[in-house]
């Protein structure tokens, strides 16, 4: 089983929502990761608007940290000004905050796996000495 891995939106949305295109693929690759996933609130936050018209799967988003499958890595005042710096660096990519705090917390956590479906950016996306992501699902 994978360890220590970042959730982006994609995923999350996937997992929660039977009609999404990646539901399947997201939940077969759910299983292969030792839980807690971990991600933080503009995560959580993007899913909830995505899910919005579901209010089921937003309640099972946010249900899903008493289930302790999914872990918030704190953002504090401090977070910020890096976070930023991180928007800027991929400002031609229209980074989204999600991504970037993602990107902040890898580099921060020392952690270089991330369950996404956002291929395009986080193929892009360099941390710790230009060191690229390992991407879930595979």
């Amino acid at each position: 089983m994978t360890t220590s891995v970042l959730l982006d939106t994609g995923p999350l949305v996937a997992i929660l929502s039977r009609k999404d295109s990646s539901h399947r693929v997201c939940v077969e690759q759910l299983r292969t990761i030792a839980p807690p996933l971990l991600t933080c609130w503009p995560v959580i936050t993007e899913a909830a608007w995505l899910l919005r018209q579901y209010p089921l799967a937003v309640q099972r988003l946010l249900s899903s940290f008493s289930q302790q499958w999914i872990k918030f890595l704190p953002l504090a005042e401090n977070d910020v000004e890096p976070i930023g710096k991180i928007l800027q660096r991929y400002r031609k990519l229209n980074a989204q905050l999600a991504d970037t705090a993602l990107v902040h917390l890898a580099e921060r956590e020392g952690i270089d796996t991330v369950f996404t479906l956002d291929r395009r950016d986080f193929s892009v996306y360099r941390f710790s000495g230009n060191r690229s992501f390992h991407l879930l699902p595979e």
